[in-house]
């Protein structure tokens, strides 16, 4: 083969080779799919607190850091209490929390910024009591629901259900999801000592899902393999679904909502991630976790 010919054809096999080279930094995905960096954003953003609200603030921090990949958002959970004493003690940027502040906690995060603390609400929830689902109890009344955690009530057959044992469910005081229960279904009185307390909505689910006598309760979104209670306000009342519409129009008797709380007003990056927690994109994305966003 003539020099010439070989330089050609040295070439176009270059040619070729280069025409199947993926971009750098592609690893398979479509340059189109992938969000430009904006410049700008950048440092950490400490998210602690609440468990019923970590799932959603890692959907939230995942997408809002792919948007910005120089800024890095960290979520870890705890409890409400757990975040709300970082948020006084300055260890966390923002506090997640699935009931409201006390008084005394704001009190002391006033102390120590006197700014703050600044509340956001960020997407409501229901609280929902899981069953088995072969417990034959669709609908309890609140009362029904104080005395089985009171430990006045211990059988299913005195609130319609099967001769059997209650085995209660419940979650640790630091959770806000243990605080909103105590307060709304408990009236302030401490659950019964045979609860048998566990550490995350999931751990409850999971709980509850293999005891075919348990009650627990927690987060709406959590509700995956067991039924979920239709709650009544009184005897006289209309049994109410934990569903959609009726959580995040109030019907539903157990609705609340989760906030974000930061020691004083937001800046820089923080300011900018809870500018997409609370945009259009953020709320759609409470939807798709499985809680309800904020009017």
């Amino acid at each position: 083969m003539r020099p010439q010919h070989c330089s050609l054809l040295a070439l176009a096999l270059l040619a070729l080779l280069s025409g199947c080279r993926r971009p750098p930094g592609s690893d398979g995905e479509d340059a189109g799919t992938r969000p430009p960096p904006v410049p700008g954003l950048q440092g950490s953003v400490t998210v602690k607190g609440s468990d019923t609200m970590v799932l959603l603030g890692q959907r939230w921090a995942e997408r809002f850091m792919k948007m910005h990949p120089e800024a890095k958002i960290q979520v870890t959970g705890g409890g409400s209490g757990t975040g709300i004493a970082a948020l006084i003690n300055g260890t966390t940027d923002i506090a997640m929390s699935s009931r409201p502040i006390k008084d005394p906690e704001r009190q002391q995060a006033h102390q120590r910024h006197p700014s703050g603390p600044v509340e956001f609400p960020v997407a409501v929830d229901g609280i929902t009591f899981y069953v088995h689902e072969s417990n034959p109890v669709e609908a309890l009344t609140l009362e029904q629901l104080k005395t089985i955690y009171l430990g006045d009530t211990t059988r299913w057959k005195d609130v319609g259900g099967n001769d059997a044992p209650i085995v209660v469910y419940s979650r640790e005081n630091s959770s806000g999801t243990y605080v909103f229960v105590k307060d709304a279904v408990l009236g302030g009185e401490d659950f019964t000592p045979r609860a048998l307390t566990l550490p995350g909505t999931a751990a409850v689910v999971n709980a509850v899902g293999l005891e075919r006598n348990g009650i627990g309760y927690g987060g709406a979104a959590y509700a995956k393999g067991i039924k979920e209670l239709k709650v009544k306000k009184d005897a006289a009342s209309e049994a109410i679904a934990p569903g959609p519409e009726n959580i995040q129009n109030g019907t539903y008797p157990l609705s609340r909502r989760l906030y974000f709380y930061l020691p004083r007003q937001a800046t820089g990056t923080t300011r900018a991630f809870l500018d997409y927690v609370l945009s259009p994109e953020g709320q759609e994305l409470v939807t798709t976790v499985g809680y309800f966003p904020v009017k």
